[in-house]
């Protein structure tokens, strides 16, 4: 089953690439049906999976380089089952909302299944070279995305974001490698790999975890290793920043989770300094977000604080901070991707992001309005969304391991409520209109009711993802023995 997972959506950018019909309506039916076979796929697997089982369940493996202990393996736990769910639920609102997709929809949407694809290799992978190599991929479908359906600045943009995501790999690799060269059994399966890498001494843990942190803190991406990302996010087409944003982000996160069972001492070492980074971040996007005119760039900026707080999680080392983190990367993941795309859809229509142009757009366009509004209440953690329980869990989680000092994500949150608040308040402001502006049609609204149900279905019944996600997070927790 997780092969044909990660192997369909190749099979269906290959359709999409020699399919006969040239409408538009066409290409994006054949992709529609596509993405939905993904997203059944992975309900089948959530049915299947058993949370109270073992660590690793439908684990499958083939020798791929059997003398450099290289295996084509794949396998999937709470963690990666929740992050394969949310690549397929994004992929398909992605797709719904490129109906009328301007351009190339067959070069898009060839390009979105390749990418989809690489995703779910880096989510179900359980061989560290086999991640590589997935993690790899998916930097060609979103640099040719970037680059060709971008907007005017969109070859910097892709530049930007291949050099940083580039260079942030080559750390990682070498770390690889010298895990791979100090561990005993010289083995890239990443239980091999995890049981080497906590025995080495701390010192060595130390070298190969700074290799790994910067490869996946760029990707989250973490202050100050974030340059690519706002420029990325305004100039690539909306529905790539609904992934990029909802998915591409959590793979870091997902990675320094991933490296957390392998190098326990490292962690425990530097846990102070990965709290005063995620402060950093919260902080600094947060009042960057805060000051921006460009609503694509709110969002974008936003994303920077709120991956502070996956990392926060993360540092607690703790069961209530690690299960915060993973909530996080959901709620989030649905949340931006909600905002990025009623974003997209005001500039489709009136190519301006600028807020003062969407001055009383209440009286214009309710649906709009209404799920602008929605987004942000989501994005800053109001009770009843996804968001308030993931960063429930990591205030709690920070509040055991430092304490008061837990204050300054108290402030962070803040001035993410102030930023929210202060585009909501545009909207309700009473203006002349300036733009003819029509409201979102019925698939348009489609796709933004899945995302915002399914960020009130995980608020109110939270237990859906605890229940999912609880078994392996305690696993990495008790490396720690409650951080």
């Amino acid at each position: 089953m997780l092969k044909l997972l990660v192997f369909m959506p190749v099979l269906g950018a290959c359709l999409l690439a020699v399919f006969p019909g040239r409408g538009q309506q066409s290409l994006w039916r054949l992709a529609l049906g596509f993405a939905l076979a993904s997203l059944l796929l992975t309900v089948l697997l959530a049915w299947s999976f058993d949370p109270l089982g073992e660590a690793v369940q439908m684990y499958e493996s083939r020798a791929w380089n059997a003398r450099l202990g290289s295996y084509f393996a794949l396998g999937i736990d709470g963690i990666s089952l929740a992050m394969v769910m949310l690549t397929a639920f994004l992929s398909l609102v992605a797709v719904l909302v490129s109906r009328n997709m301007p351009g190339s929809g067959r070069l898009y949407f060839a390009l979105l299944f390749l990418l989809q694809s690489a995703m779910f290799g880096v989510f179900t992978a359980r061989d560290w070279s086999l991640f590589y190599v997935f993690w790899e991929a998916t930097l060609i479908p979103l640099f040719f995305m970037i680059d060709r359906l971008g907007g005017e600045n969109r070859q910097r943009a892709a530049l930007n974001f291949f050099l940083y995501t580039l260079g942030g790999s080559v750390f990682m690799l070498v770390a690889l490698l010298f895990l791979y060269d100090a561990a005993p059994g010289h083995s890239f399966a990443m239980n091999d790999m995890a049981e080497g890498g906590r025995a080495l001494p701390q010192n060595m843990q130390l070298l190969i975890f700074a290799g790994l942190f910067i490869g996946f803190a760029v990707k989250m991406p973490i202050v100050p290793l974030h340059g690519w990302l706002p420029l990325a996010h305004v100039e690539a087409p909306s529905p790539v920043s609904i992934l990029l944003s909802g998915v591409l982000l959590k793979m870091g996160a997902y990675g320094l989770l991933r490296a957390a069972e392998t190098l326990p001492a490292a962690f425990v070492a530097v846990q102070g300094w990965l709290a005063m980074l995620a402060l950093l971040s919260l902080l600094y996007g947060a009042l960057l977000a805060w000051r921006q005119q460009d609503l694509k760039s709110m969002v974008a900026y936003s994303s920077i604080s709120h991956m502070g707080v996956v990392l926060l999680g993360i540092a607690s080392l703790n069961l209530n901070g690690v299960t915060g983190a993973v909530l996080q990367m959901v709620a989030h993941g649905l949340a931006a991707a909600l905002l990025f795309l009623v974003v997209g859809l005001l500039y489709r229509r009136t190519h301006s992001r600028d807020l003062a142009d969407y001055d009383g757009l209440l009286g214009r366009a309710q649906r709009f309005a209404f799920f602008i509004a929605f987004g942000l209440l989501a994005a800053i953690g109001l009770p009843a969304s996804a968001g308030f329980i993931a960063e429930l869990h990591v205030l709690v989680g920070a509040y055991q391991r430092w304490g008061f000092w837990v204050v300054a994500l108290g402030i962070a949150m803040l001035v993410g409520a102030a930023y929210g608040l202060r585009v909501i308040g545009h909207l309700h402001r009473p203006a002349a209109p300036t733009v003819q502006l029509h409201d979102m049609t019925r698939t348009e609204t489609t796709a933004a009711a899945l995302l915002a149900g399914a960020i009130v279905a995980l608020g109110v019944w939270p237990m859906l993802l605890l229940d999912l996600v609880g078994s392996s997070t305690a696993r990495i927790a008790a490396l720690f023995a409650g951080g």
